[in-house]
C-alpha cells in the first residue's frame, strides 16, 4: 500500500490519547492526522485554511485500512488543496509580513523596541530573539486597535462590554460570550485596518443579537456598511495570518 504511518504522543501523561499519523507515498511532506470521531457517518479529508494541518476522520464503525485507501482516492484532490496553501514564513531578519495590510519586510533595528519606516519593520536585538520581541509588538498594537474599536461601535448601539481577551485562534477570528466578554486573535493586526474594524463590529453585534440571524447582519450592516468585502479579504486571505509562524 502506498503509504506508511507515524505515531505522536502528545505528552508523557498516561491518560492523554496518542496523535496518530499518516503519509503518502506521493506526499511525504504531509503529515495527515487520523481522527475517530463517533458523530461522523462517512470519511472525511479536510484541510485547515488556517494553518494547514490535514485530518483525516474515521467513522464510529469506520476502520483504520478503510480510511487510508479513502486517503489514498483522494490523494489528487489533497494534493491540490495543499498547493492552494499560502507559503510558511518564519521570523528572521529578510522575511516579509503583514502589518495592518501593508507587507513589511523585517530588518535589524536600534532602540529596545519595534518600528516601522514604509516597507521596512525594524526589529532590535539578536535575531534568536526578535520572533519574541516582533511577537510581543503586535499584540500590543492588536490591543490597542481592538479596544478602541470595540469601544466605538459598543458606543454606536449603546452597548457595553465586560472585557476584552487576546488569543492565537484558528477556528475564529473573534467570540462573543453571553456574559460580553470578547475575544479577538492578535493576528488581526496583520490584516489591513478595515478588515480588524469589521471583525470587532461582528463581535460587537452579537452583544446584541447571540446569533447570525438577519437581526444580527442588520447590526453590523449598521456597523460596516463594506462589511461584506471585509469578510471577503479574511476567507481568502486570511490564511496568510496563520501562516506566519513566530515559533518552530
Amino acid at each position: 500500500m502506498a503509504l506508511s504511518s507515524k505515531m505522536r504522543f502528545a505528552g508523557k501523561a498516561p491518560a492523554k490519547a496518542e496523535q496518530r499519523f499518516v503519509t503518502l507515498r506521493d506526499l511525504p511532506d504531509v503529515q495527515i492526522k487520523l481522527h475517530n470521531n463517533a458523530r461522523a457517518r462517512r470519511y472525511g479529508l479536510r484541510v485547515s485554511r488556517s494553518g494547514g494541518a490535514v485530518t483525516l476522520t474515521i467513522p464510529a464503525r469506520g476502520t483504520e485500512k478503510d480510511a487510508l485507501e479513502f486517503a489514498l482516492a483522494h490523494q489528487d484532490w489533497l494534493r491540490e488543496a495543499v498547493a492552494r496553501l499560502p507559503p510558511v514564513t518564519r521570523i528572521r531578519y529578510g522575511a516579509s509580513i503583514l502589518y495592518e495590510g501593508t507587507e513589511v519586510q523585517l530588518v535589524p533595528g536600534q532602540g529596545r523596541l519595534p518600528v516601522q519606516e514604509g516597507q521596512m519593520l525594524f526589529v532590535p536585538g539578536p535575531e534568536d530573539r526578535m520572533a519574541r520581541k516582533l511577537e510581543s509588538f503586535l499584540k500590543h498594537h492588536a490591543r490597542r486597535r481592538l479596544q478602541v474599536a470595540t469601544e466605538q461601535y459598543a458606543a454606536q448601539i449603546g452597548q457595553s462590554f465586560s472585557a476584552i481577551t487576546l488569543r492565537d485562534t484558528r477556528s475564529r477570528w473573534g467570540s462573543c460570550s453571553s456574559k460580553g466578554a470578547l475575544s479577538y486573535s492578535w493576528r488581526l493586526i496583520m490584516a489591513p485596518p478595515e478588515v480588524l474594524d469589521y471583525v470587532a463590529a461582528h463581535e460587537v453585534a452579537h452583544l446584541v443579537e447571540m446569533n447570525h440571524s438577519s437581526a444580527f447582519w442588520a447590526i453590523v450592516e449598521k456597523l460596516r456598511p463594506d462589511w461584506r468585502a471585509e469578510r471577503r479579504w479574511l476567507r481568502d486571505e486570511g490564511g496568510r495570518l496563520h501562516a506566519t509562524h513566530f515559533r518552530d
